[in-house]
């Protein structure tokens, strides 16, 4: 069975983690500044996720935009990289990730990802997600 257990739960905990993320102003700061919108299409439970700073943040479901980036994962590969168990280099490398357009531009926002990884331990607790 799927870690989240339905398109709305992923919404409400990925969803909150990113826009957590974009509301960290040094953290908006910088991802403004690699210009670069990035689409995770989800799988398990089927969704998509936008990250687009120069516009609006952070989207949750289907968007009239262009990615400059798409990365194409389940749910549980999202739940484990964010709780650290796999890192996106291994992940891509076991096509658990598969990724579409400038890889070198999202692996250098890696940095800025260590508050997400900070929080999510205790936002999969608060929403009873396994860890």
């Amino acid at each position: 069975m799927p870690v989240f257990e339905s398109t709305e739960k992923m919404y409400e905990v990925l969803g909150g983690l990113f826009t957590g993320l974009m509301n960290d102003e040094e953290v908006f700061e910088k991802a403004l500044k690699a210009n670069i919108t990035i689409l995770f299409n989800i799988s398990e439970p089927n969704g998509q996720i936008w990250l687009d700073p120069k516009s609006q943040g952070v989207i949750c479901g289907k968007a009239d935009l262009k990615p400059d980036v798409t990365m194409e994962l389940s749910g549980d590969t999202c739940h484990h990289f964010w709780l650290k168990n796999i890192s996106l280099p291994v992940a891509i490398a076991k096509r658990k990730v598969k990724t579409k357009g400038p890889l070198p531009k999202v692996l250098k926002l890696l940095p800025l990802l260590k508050p997400a990884h900070e929080a999510y331990p205790e936002i999969a607790k608060a929403n009873n997600l396994p860890l």
